[in-house]
């Protein structure tokens, strides 16, 4: 049960960092500059929320590929 954790927290995270250098390149860039403005919008919860929705998405077609291929091994 701990692997599954682990290997999904692996998932999770690398998840989150390949969003968030998608969505904010200039994050790179400024990165001191686009957390000053993320704390005067006080938006620090949106990446975890929009990397959750887009892991939840991925999780589902983990699982129905996974249920496709036990069918197909099954015969």
């Amino acid at each position: 049960m701990l692997n599954i954790l682990k290997k999904e927290l692996v998932i999770y995270t690398a998840l989150l960092t390949v969003l968030i250098v998608l969505m904010h390149p200039d994050l790179l860039s400024h990165p001191t500059a686009r957390l000053a403005l993320m704390q005067e919008k006080g938006n620090y919860v949106h990446p975890l929320l929009y990397t959750f929705f887009v892991y939840l998405i991925l999780y589902f077609l983990r699982f129905v590929v996974g249920y496709i291929i036990k069918l197909i091994k099954k015969k």
